[in-house]
């Protein structure tokens, strides 16, 4: 048997790397409804089309979208270094030589400030690449209108309303009839249909208290109630698939996988006072299926 002749610089006496960085895990949230791993969730830039990672936070909220390669740590400016650690996006480096940068340092649509050699050649050959989709038909950027959208009536309870469901209120992501189905098509594209759709059970809108301790024995004031779009007097099923974020459709469909995140925020007063209403919304157009 010929011995292993290992070196005593970088390696363990089991030939292993001493310094070897620890495995990136994916992972499927405890209280998410779907199935999509959590860790390197791959998407496109709306802005630019190049590639992007979204990862979570350690706060658990708002996921950052990184470059999908490392950088040499030493390229890239202190306050600009991102590290993952166990499927968690750090502000910060590890003090290893290597480094994620978020995608917005690098977004060739994006203005910002020159960060040194090595970045401003990545984000010029992101803007090549972009530029390439752009010819080939595979990328079509936003209008300058959907990245200033214009400013929406303060009265309107639609522009992100208040939905319960399950007994729990959320912040919806947008309006009720465009809330997008996360479900991947057997195409292997985002599904393109609502998750209230036109064959879907409307829910209704309702005046609540807008604190759970409110004493309903007395006649609160008009600050104190709550405009929400309610789905408890649904059937339970009717629920889970609101919760998951999927169409009439793919709700019948276990088996197909979801291909984004489901967008719903758990509903704050402090954090979320911006979208309160506290009366209802006027009737809609008949053929309007998002009211009840």
């Amino acid at each position: 048997m010929h011995a292993i002749n290992i070196s005593a610089g970088d390696h363990a006496w089991d030939g292993s790397y001493k310094h070897r960085r620890p495995p990136r895990f994916l992972r499927v949230a405890p209280d998410s409804p779907t199935r999509l791993l959590r860790t390197a969730q791959q998407s496109q830039c709306s802005d630019c089309g190049n590639h992007i990672e979204w990862y979570d936070r350690t706060t658990g909220h708002n996921p950052v979208p990184l470059h999908p390669h490392e950088l040499p740590a030493a390229a890239v400016p202190p306050h600009q270094r991102w590290h993952v650690d166990t499927g968690i996006a750090h502000p910060s480096g590890d003090g290893s030589p290597w480094c994620r940068v978020r995608h917005r340092a690098l977004c060739p649509a994006t203005p910002t400030e020159p960060a040194g050699s090595t970045m401003d050649a990545l984000r010029r050959s992101l803007a090549l690449t972009s530029r390439r989709l752009q010819d080939t038909g595979h990328f079509t950027p936003r209008p300058p209108s959907c990245a200033d959208p214009p400013t929406q009536d303060a009265a309107a309870p639609d522009v992100r309303p208040v939905v319960q469901f399950l007994c729990l209120r959320y912040l919806a992501p947008g309006p009720l009839e465009h809330i997008p189905c996360v479900a991947q098509t057997r195409a292997r594209r985002r599904c393109p249909y609502p998750v209230l759709g036109p064959d879907a059970l409307p829910g209704i809108w309702i005046l609540a208290p807008l604190h759970a301790d409110h004493d309903p024995g007395h006649l609160p004031l008009s600050e104190l109630w709550l405009a929400l779009y309610d789905l408890t007097h649904l059937p339970y099923s009717e629920q889970l698939r609101w919760r998951a974020q999927r169409c009439t459709a793919h709700a019948t469909a276990p088996d197909a996988a979801d291909i984004a995140r489901t967008t719903w925020e758990p509903f704050d007063p402090r954090t979320h006072h911006q979208h309160i209403r506290h009366h209802l919304p006027a009737p809609p157009h008949p053929a309007h299926q998002g009211y009840g």
